[in-house]
């Protein structure tokens, strides 16, 4: 049977495994589901329509499932919720607000660490394995791919894609898409090649070596986007990697996030951080 603390309010529409740990002083109302061994350490919010994987640890003062900071969004109008996976660690301040569809959830994958007063606007998605650093925020509908990383203080604008295994730098924040597998520091500056994400994540050497040449001959010059397609597709013949990024330009509705030296500014040697 679940372990609720004394202190703890949580409404008879919530579904509890057994394995559930609950400390004082949390609220816990609506559609909620917490699946096995979930442990909320204490003065914690949570409102339905709300899922939580197996495993997933929630600090104290996080809040899931609230309503989304929308104008156009009343009180009590319907949504689709959050939907939480497997082993995410949510730590102080963190929140995740509800979407403003009724039918589809901000949706935060597996492996996901939320650390210190992270945001994840309403209908955002999250993938696997992701890391946002303290105070790192997605606006509404924004996406972020597996494995991406944002450091502390970083922004992602609303509506914005992040690609697989990219980086969002420290103190760093882009509106434009940002293809996988790429970094970007300071204000939509695009800053070079995430070589340590992908060597941790053990991408094989001839697939980095690809990313490379296609960040020295399609990013970093600024190519228009038919041509960028162009050079991608045809070198993405042999790279799976390469032919990722292909399909996030191609797939892209908001402009592509470009080299300073592409528009007149200056180059720098971030490709090797």
């Amino acid at each position: 049977m679940a372990q609720i603390h004394p202190s703890s309010s949580v409404a008879a529409s919530v579904q509890l495994a057994d394995s559930v740990e609950i400390g004082p002083g949390c609220h816990i109302t609506g559609e909620v589901t917490l699946h096995e061994n979930v442990k909320i350490l204490g003065s914690a919010y949570l409102q339905g329509p709300l899922t939580v994987g197996a495993g997933t640890v929630i600090y104290p003062f996080v809040t899931l499932g609230m309503e989304p900071q929308d104008v156009k969004f009343k009180r009590g109008m319907p949504t689709g919720g959050v939907t939480i996976g497997q082993d995410c660690i949510f730590r102080e301040q963190v929140s995740i607000h509800a979407a403003t569809k009724p039918d589809i959830p901000t949706r935060i994958g597996n492996r996901v660490y939320m650390m210190i007063n992270a945001h994840i606007g309403h209908d955002g998605t999250v993938g696997d394995d992701v890391t946002m650093v303290n105070n790192a925020v997605i606006g509404g509908h924004a996406v972020l791919g597996d494995r991406v990383l944002m450091g502390g203080n970083s922004a992602v604008h609303q509506f914005t894609r992040v690609g697989r295994l990219a980086m969002v730098a420290g103190d760093s924040c882009t509106s434009p898409d940002l293809p996988p597998f790429l970094v970007t520091a300071g204000r939509n500056r695009l800053a070079g090649v995430n070589l340590i994400g992908m060597r941790r994540a053990g991408m094989p050497r001839d697939e980095i070596t690809a990313v490379r040449d296609v960040y020295r001959r399609v990013f970093r010059p600024g190519l228009m986007r038919e041509e960028m397609l162009r050079v991608l597709e045809e070198i993405g013949r042999s790279s799976p990697a390469v032919m990722e990024m292909h399909e996030f330009v191609r797939t892209a509705k908001k402009s592509i996030l470009a080299h300073p030296s592409s528009r007149g500014g200056h180059s720098d040697s971030a490709e090797e951080s």
